[in-house]
């Protein structure tokens, strides 16, 4: 009964309050609670922009998903495809690796660094190892990588671009320091050279593509359709009956382009660092151009220099002899890049019968089981430990090197090429 008198009493008071007197109060309120939020920690959040950015040379990116309509059978294919899939926005669906409990930490000699949940969030800590101070905290923007070798993860402050010192490491499932890393807390800015061929499209502050720095809402993550097609905007109009000026679809239709030329849509990435920048920059070319125009792998004007298993595949394969004694071989002769073809040695197998047409023949001589014929590139195209790609398993072990399949075809006895011997 008390407490009913109260509550009447508090009733009446505030019902003698004036208008002004309510508008203060409800001031103060914001007030407190426009504190409050400032006071926030804040946080800037990766999202691809909806609005498509428009490319260097003024032609307008489409999207994949407008691919869909015409080419539905082609685009649910690639999307299943490593190319595709090697970079993402970072999420649960993304990433690979298990967040539970201590697997996810990584020794440093001066700290700690560590990948955990928090939310829909996922983010890289580094403490010290002496004090236990919180050294850096950094959301996971962007994951780099399928996951079949591994995954990087980069990380935005402000508008400039940053790899993380932890990635993942699929052979042993565990999380490891990123490979060319030093041992201790460490900062990678990530230019266009380091993205371009994990991204259809970003746009760069600099003209020549060498900042850190980037326009968020250009970026367009995965290989998709345009990395390889162009922008589409206008294939896309034509065929909807929107482009009215032109009687001829201007789309580059690529099977009428030359050998090499097909060739320079995959060597924009599999020819090694191409770090030598000619014209404009490593996002500017397009398909129909002539790469060496653009750019250059460091090794130009080399032609002994030793090529890694890991970045050359191009230089590889025209070191080959079946490269050299065919008018045709190319890239995709042996790759479909709608296509997931990892491990399927059948279609690999199929693809060197159409030169080879009576491999028994050839095997008579070597001592080989020529009625055991069913992995031509096991023998031929033989993994190689890379050079350039390795990672520290342990604190304090050696560096392991990745094996990676060469593209330098040819006859292999205890790893050395037998081409030319006698």
């Amino acid at each position: 009964m008390v407490a009913f008198s109260t509550n009447l009493e508090f009733a009446h008071v505030f019902s003698r309050l004036n208008k002004s007197t309510y508008i203060l109060i409800f001031v103060a309120i914001l007030v407190v609670a426009g504190v409050f939020y400032f006071n926030q920690e804040k946080e800037e959040y990766f999202t691809v922009s909806e609005s498509l950015p428009i490319h260097y040379n003024g032609e307008h990116f489409a999207g994949s998903e407008t691919c869909i309509a015409c080419h539905q059978d082609i685009y649910q294919s690639h999307i299943q495809t490593a190319h595709y899939n090697t970079s993402a926005v970072a999420s649960v669906e993304t990433l690979k690796g298990s967040f539970n409990g201590s697997a996810q930490e990584v020794e440093l000699i001066d700290g700690k660094a560590q990948i955990l949940q928090e939310g829909d969030g996922f983010y890289q800590t580094i403490h010290s190892k002496t004090t236990d101070k919180l050294l850096d905290r950094s959301r996971l923007d962007i994951v780099v990588g399928s996951g079949v070798k591994g995954q990087s993860y980069l990380t935005f402050k402000g508008d400039s671009l940053y790899q993380l010192q932890v990635s993942y490491f699929t052979l042993i499932d565990d999380f490891i320091n990123s490979p060319g890393y030093p041992n201790y807390k460490y900062t990678r800015a990530v230019t266009d050279n380091c993205v371009k061929c994990h991204v259809t499209f970003a746009k760069n502050e600099d003209p020549k593509g060498i900042s850190n720095v980037y326009d968020r809402e250009s970026f367009m993550l995965g290989i998709d359709c345009e990395r390889c097609h162009g922008p589409l905007q206008k294939h896309v109009d034509f065929n909807t009956g929107n482009l009215n000026s032109t009687s001829i679809d201007p789309v580059v239709l690529i099977d009428s382009l030359s050998r090499q030329l097909q060739m320079d849509n995959c060597v924009q990435c599999h020819s090694g660092l191409r770090a030598i920048q000619i014209k404009e920059n490593p996002f500017s070319f397009m398909v129909g151009d002539q790469l060496d125009t653009y750019a250059k792998n460091y090794n130009f004007g080399r032609p002994q220099a030793e090529l890694d298993v890991h970045g050359n595949q191009y230089g590889l394969l025209k070191s080959s002899e079946c490269f050299k004694n065919s008018e045709t071989l190319s890239c995709t002769t042996c790759h479909d890049p709608h296509k997931k073809q990892r491990g399927d040695y059948d279609h690999f197998n199929s693809k060197c019968i159409e030169c080879h047409a009576a491999p028994k023949n050839l095997h008579n001589n070597s001592g080989f089981d020529a009625a055991n014929l069913t992995d031509c590139i096991g023998c031929h195209m033989p993994l190689f430990p890379s050079q350039t790609m390795k990672v520290k398993l342990e604190e304090n072990a050696e560096e392991t090197s990745v094996d990676i399949r060469t593209h330098l075809i040819g006859i292999y006895m205890d790893q050395v090429l037998q081409n030319g011997k006698e």
